[in-house]
């Protein structure tokens, strides 16, 4: 029973039930990393043994973690229970029933790159204008859902684009075969094949891992679901730990059912509540609480403060995005001057492009930061963009020319290019010669306007002219947020407008190449971090501000006919809002630039949904030179 100690009621509810399906309904900042190694720990000391325990997560690192903590619980006296994540629990089974799985012993793990590379030479090869992105996406959420290429092509009334990947899906099967590999999505759906089909290997595993805990249980997609549901079996000692309100990843396929309906699936389940939150302040939750009860998708919970109320949170309503930018980086000297690390500061957005004003007012101030994801320039659609910049004005450049012969695809293959590298056009076929003079003409078309029109007339040109922008349009996954990023680079862009050309594109090439480079160096550890909110799950810091809080922004509208899902926009927010643990700042612009033109935008309607009396109006405090210097 010692097991118990420091722990609240809820928790002990959580620990205590040893046999039997239970949901424990977690939310933020409420302990549940501790309440589930505790009872990890307590499942052995009341006399199950560790490897009959499996413990499941959806990262490396939180399994590490979780692998810790229990060691330290046990002091490394009662073995070891299985802590690890649902690929690599994936990996172990079809290694050890290769022959089974009809997969080899040593089969080789595709990461995304390698499924890129193979889905980008299929796709020149069958003449797709399919982006190999857009049909990694489409055969990778097909197999999250737990279908097969054969099923997938089975069918009926399947669209051009549909057609497509049924043709890359099959040759994409046949160079994994070929080199006998297995990608990520195949780890979990060959393993659940395999649970399904091999009665003998699921009675094994079932006898072999009787008591089985599943973290982060709202994100599930269908294999995973399903592979829980077998390994379960008829013991049903399944322990699942979620929340509905942080469902965020719809995208990947989770399914927010898989947590609300628990109950149904498992019968009997015994529901705990972890409310108590020892995060963030009082009126942080406060706040909190007040945006997610609008959901009506959701297992009803409320998080109560264990910390003092705290200091209010403040707004602040910019003039445009260069303001927003400047008084959080203005913000972010003032807390640091004040004590506050800078690695215990964060900056959300909702998507990528607007880290770019922000990284700028960042380095003009001094302050250091890192960005988790890639950064502004390094984006694979933006330096795409500049590498036709550069290859316009150099047509020497055989990097630039390398990077978007491709892009988008034009049916010019390395033989091809080899021959234009070395002089050889005359020994190119003619259809092929053709598309290498369209590519040129296209080139000269740029160079034209570089030469002669304003440096963000001329970026959006070259958006326009080179097809990246219709290439863009025609990806249903991450098209728009790719779009969004080549043109916060027209915005960036009209800041050069003034310089007669071609002197504004120099510049602005010059900018990029001097910025990648500081880019490139070691970011100091005590660095604030800035983020999208989909990359701040899981994460807690002293002081967050959320940025861009407007209408169309956040809650963002995604999809060409203006639909959206309401419910998980406001999950997202709900999230934002709890990494905060003392401060919290919340900012909108009045106008934003969109596509090098300026728009006036609403706030966001989820600040209606806050207390005003939470609230405050943010002003910057009185700084002296040497602290803004």
């Amino acid at each position: 029973m010692d097991y118990l100690n420091g722990l609240n009621e809820a928790q002990k509810q959580a620990v205590l039930h040893i046999s039997g399906p239970l949901l424990i309904v977690a939310g933020a900042g409420a302990g549940k990393t501790k309440t589930i190694t505790h009872r990890i720990a307590h499942l052995i000391g009341s006399g199950v043994p560790a490897h009959q325990i499996l413990a499941l997560t959806f990262t490396n690192k939180a399994a590490g973690e979780m692998r810790e903590r229990v060691r330290k619980l046990l002091a490394g006296k009662q073995g070891t229970p299985l802590l690890t994540t649902f690929h690599s629990l994936g990996v172990r089974i079809l290694r050890e029933f290769h022959q089974s799985a009809g997969v080899p012993r040593g089969f080789v793990i595709w990461d995304r790159d390698d499924s890129m590379k193979a889905l980008k030479a299929i796709l020149l090869r069958i003449g797709s204008d399919l982006s190999p992105k857009s049909a990694l996406s489409a055969i990778s959420r097909e197999k999250g859902k737990g279908v097969t290429g054969a099923e997938y092509a089975s069918g009926a009334s399947l669209n051009y684009r549909q057609q497509g990947v049924v043709r890359a899906w099959d040759l994409y099967e046949q160079a994994m075969r070929e080199e006998g590999a297995l990608d990520f999505d195949d780890l979990l759906l060959r393993t659940l094949s395999l649970l399904r089909d091999k009665t003998d290997i699921r009675s094994l595993l079932q006898d072999r891992w009787q008591h089985i805990t599943i973290d982060e249980y709202q994100d599930t997609n269908g294999v995973q679901y399903e592979i829980a549901r077998l390994l379960a079996g008829e013991r049903k000692n399944l322990c699942v730990v979620g929340d509905t309100d942080q469902n965020i990843y719809s995208w990947r396929g989770a399914d927010i059912e898989h947590l609300l309906g628990f109950g149904e699936a498992f019968p009997g389940a015994k529901v705990v509540k972890l409310e108590e939150n020892y995060r963030s302040s009082g009126t942080i939750l406060a706040a909190a609480n007040g945006v997610i009860e609008k959901n009506l998708k959701r297992i009803p919970k409320r998080l109560i403060a264990t910390r003092a109320v705290g200091e209010p949170i403040r707004m602040y309503g910019a003039q445009n995005e260069v303001d927003e930018a400047w008084f959080i980086a203005q913000s972010a000297v003032q807390l640091i001057a004040k004590g506050v690390p800078a690695s215990h500061i964060a900056v959300l957005y909702r998507e990528n492009f607007q880290s770019r004003v922000l990284e700028e007012a960042f380095l003009h101030l001094g302050v250091p930061y890192r960005v988790l994801g890639t950064r502004f320039f390094e984006r694979r659609e933006v330096k795409d963009v500049l590498s036709y910049l550069r290859a316009a004005l150099n047509p020497a450049s055989k990097n630039d020319i390398t990077r978007i012969i491709a892009v988008p695809p034009r049916g010019i293959g390395k033989v091809t290019l080899d021959k234009m590298f070395a002089g050889n056009e005359g020994g190119i076929p003619s259809a092929a010669r053709a598309k290498v003079a369209a590519f040129r003409e296209t080139l000269v078309a740029i160079r034209a306007a570089i030469t002669t029109a304003p440096a963000s007339e001329a970026v959006h040109f070259a958006i326009e002219a080179s097809g990246i922008e219709a290439m863009l349009k025609k990806d249903p996954e991450e098209g728009q947020e790719r779009l969004g990023n080549v043109r916060e680079l027209v915005n960036l862009s009209t800041k050069y407008d003034d310089a007669l050309p071609p002197e504004g594109i120099e510049r602005l090439l010059e900018e990029a190449a001097l910025q990648s480079e500081q880019d490139a160096l070691e970011k100091p550890l005590d660095a604030v971090s800035l983020m999208t909110v989909h990359a701040s799950k899981g994460l807690e810091f002293d002081a967050v501000f959320v940025t861009g809080l407007e209408q169309g922004l956040f809650p963002s509208i995604r999809d060409d006919d203006g639909t959206r899902d309401s419910e998980e926009e406001r999950r997202l927010f709900y999230v934002a809002i709890t990494r905060a643990a003392h401060r919290l700042f919340l900012s909108y612009a009045r106008e934003r630039m969109k596509y090098g033109s300026r728009e006036y935008t609403l706030p966001s309607e989820f600040l209606e949904d806050i207390d005003a009396r939470l609230l405050t109006n943010a002003a910057l405090e009185p700084a002296s030179e040497d602290i803004i210097d």
